[in-house]
């Protein structure tokens, strides 16, 4: 028996209840996902239940919690792995909830209402706060001279750590570890012949070098040559190659280097080993890879066309592969790095006098691809050595000047082996002296006057967005660049206040007409290339000739033999397109026109110059606007400069002949 009438009210109950939660139609069959589901669950399938619908789970129901209080947010230190007060560190709570930034920041970048979040809890994305927090996001894409690129990349980067840490045991690491284990025998680095394919006579450190690189070849395993610019790796490189030929290895050898240094490495190789059979690969529409091998020795691509290109070079069995500058794999997020380490080769060798610019984390990743075993847990790493090390975080139990010396001596223990460092100053006494000057810049009148009222301006903009700032070492990033642009012309930031002028380019311009009356001839760097623009302008209007190089430049080779074989004077340079990979050993005076928050791109930028080839002193000039955000940049440096030293050239540690209980700290836990 049906009661038609009870029914009816029922249907019409259930069907109010459905709309009042979802807003439509009562259908048949049909599903939800990510937030839809979980508030299908927590809110509308509750007040079914409570009008008596039975509901049927298969399965085990999820559990999903929404979180409605208002977000927290503060810029803070705590939550970052690195100590660099450039970066945005952000912190976002709700109802007490940590909410992990990676997912939020791709939430708010891409205009998403909700969040579910992986543990079940959901939250609407519909708060004055974050909408504040979205608009930031938006502007960080205004601005074009940003030098450490998106932001997101180092929250990637924390993400896929936490995948590698599932993999303690991956193949590479088990592997690699069990090719580590032939080195418990050996004592010592055995010296080699200089290979008679290589037509230099080697400095004494540079045979060093190719003894270390042969011993590591010997047994099959990687690792970093981290010797100063200008000491010759890519000929310690040269000659290993020449070495493993002679010694029988058939198999072609890969050379990944930045596109500006593709040339200099053909030349190299003619020049000092000219037996090699080498070929170039600079873009994608030529022949194949495997097309390239073809009775080759040496294939020399770039980093840009690796990635691209990314399955062929896998295919390929290398001998060997070089990773030349290879600061450019230093996030194991990107998708470059991800393509190198799918690159099959018996050796993978880093190339680079930087292998820690901004934090442990970028030591962590060279070491990644070529000892894939030594540190293989990333949480591990971070625990271990990044937070003591960088950030001062002991255990509650231990004494934090101590325990922070044993980690740091355990970690230069187990890298040693494997990363071979030399400093100009150890190896080469050789060179000419190079004397280093800051020179302090006023600013005008007018230009301090709206440095001040805009300084006040970005900090009221910081200041509006967070609620509690006690544990506050950060900027945010625009803000910073912001004003580090205005410390240098105000018409870099608004084109009607160009007429302020610039004190730093009144500067440089009466240095140069003094170089030039005198001989010398110097090389202007900036990070920034519409100030290197203005000091074009400037120089036009003096009538001195210069070279330009920045990343518009087409004709990268020819601008740099203009300067090389010219009389130019004057060669200004972005630091982003000639930090690295030119030898400019014709001048003898460097002007660094604004401070880069990394000491170690700074002494690249400066090696330029400064180099096995020179023969007179070498001037440096820091140009610092004095009572501006310059000077806190200036400050940042030496830190970082202090942890770079205290890792990596302590007491010359790297230079030295290894022993057999360098080789045991391989081992160790």
């Amino acid at each position: 028996v049906r009661d038609i009438a009870a029914e009816d009210a029922l249907r019409d109950t259930l069907r109010s209840v459905w709309r009042e939660h979802l807003g439509e139609e009562l259908t048949a069959t049909g599903s939800f996902h990510d937030v839809a589901a979980a508030e299908f669950v927590t809110r509308t399938v509750p007040a079914l239940e409570a009008e008596g619908v039975t509901v049927s789970v298969e399965g085990r129901r999820k559990s999903y919690h929404e979180l409605t209080g208002e977000p927290e947010i503060t810029v803070s230190t705590v939550e970052s792995s690195d100590p660099d007060w450039f970066d945005l560190g952000i912190l976002v709570k709700i109802d007490g909830r940590t909410i992990p930034f990676e997912p939020l920041f791709m939430a708010l970048s891409k205009g998403r209402k909700k969040l579910l979040l992986v543990d079940g809890s959901y939250f609407s994305l519909n708060h004055r706060a974050l909408d504040r927090l979205r608009e930031l996001i938006d502007e960080s894409g205004a601005l074009d001279e940003w030098e450490t690129g998106p932001r997101i990349s180092r929250y990637q980067t924390d993400l896929w750590e936490e995948f590698e840490d599932l993999a303690d045991e991956a193949i590479p690491a088990v592997s690699w570890r069990a090719t580590a284990d032939g080195l418990r025998a050996a004592t010592s680095v055995p010296p080699v012949a200089v290979p008679s394919g290589i037509t230099a006579e080697l400095r004494p450190y540079q045979k060093e070098g190719l003894d270390w690189l042969a011993f590591l070849w010997s047994h099959r395993l990687g690792g970093i040559l981290a010797d100063d610019m200008g000491l010759g790796k890519t000929l310690q490189l040269l000659a290993l190659i020449v070495h493993a030929r002679e010694a029988g290895e058939r198999r072609p050898f890969l050379a990944v280097v930045p596109t500006s240094v593709l040339a200099t490495w053909r030349s190299e190789a003619e020049h000092f080993a000219p037996t090699l059979r080498v070929r170039l690969r600079g873009n994608t529409q030529g022949p194949s890879v495997d097309a390239s091998i073809r009775d080759v020795d040496l294939l020399i691509t770039t980093y840009a066309v690796a990635r691209l290109d990314e399955a062929e070079y896998a295919r390929v069995e290398w001998a060997g592969i070089f990773l030349d500058e290879a600061q450019f794999v230093k996030n194991p997020a990107t998708k470059l790095h991800r393509a190198i380490a799918s690159f099959r080769a018996d050796v993978t060798f880093a190339v680079t006098g930087t292998p820690m610019e901004n934090s442990l984390s970028e030591l962590w990743a060279l070491l990644k691809l070529t000892a894939p075993g030594l540190f293989a847990s990333a949480r591990k790493f971070r625990e271990q050595y990044i937070q003591p090390i960088e950030q001062g975080k002991v255990p509650e139990n231990e004494e934090g000047g101590a325990y922070r010396q044993r980690r740091l001596e355990q970690l230069r223990r187990r890298i040693r082996p494997l990363l071979l460092r030399r400093t100009k100053e150890l190896v080469a006494p050789d060179l000419p002296a190079k004397q280093e000057q800051i020179l302090e810049v006023e600013l005008s009148s007018s230009h301090r006057a709206l440095y001040d009222v805009v300084l006040q301006r970005e900090r009221q903009k910081v200041l509006g967005l967070l609620e509690d700032l006690d544990r506050n070492r950060f900027i945010v990033f625009r803000s910073l660049t912001l004003m580090r642009m205005l410390s240098l012309a105000p018409g870099l930031i608004d084109a009607a206040d160009a007429k302020i002028g610039s004190r730093k380019l009144d500067v440089l311009l009466e240095r140069v007409i003094e170089l030039q009356a005198e001989g010398h001839r110097a090389l202007v760097f900036s990070q920034f290339t519409s100030f290197l623009d203005l000091a074009a302008a400037r120089l036009d209007a003096a009538g001195i000739p210069y070279a330009h190089l920045d990343g518009s430049t087409r004709h990268r080779q020819k601008v740099v033999e203009s300067f090389t074989s010219g009389v130019q004077p004057v060669f200004l340079i972005s630091l982003k397109a000639g930090g690295f990979g030119l030898t400019l050993t014709e001048a003898d005076y460097v002007f660094l026109l604004d401070p880069w928050w990394n000491p170690a791109a700074e002494a690249q930028a400066v090696d330029r110059t400064h180099r096995i080839g020179q023969v007179s002193q070498v001037f440096v000039y820091r140009m610092i606007s004095t009572g501006t955000i310059e000077e806190k940049v200036l400050d940042l440096q030496r830190r970082k400069a202090r942890l770079f030293t205290a890792v990596l050239d302590d007491e010359a540690l790297f230079a030295q002949s290894l022993s057999a209980d360098d080789i045991r700290g391989l081992f160790e836990d």
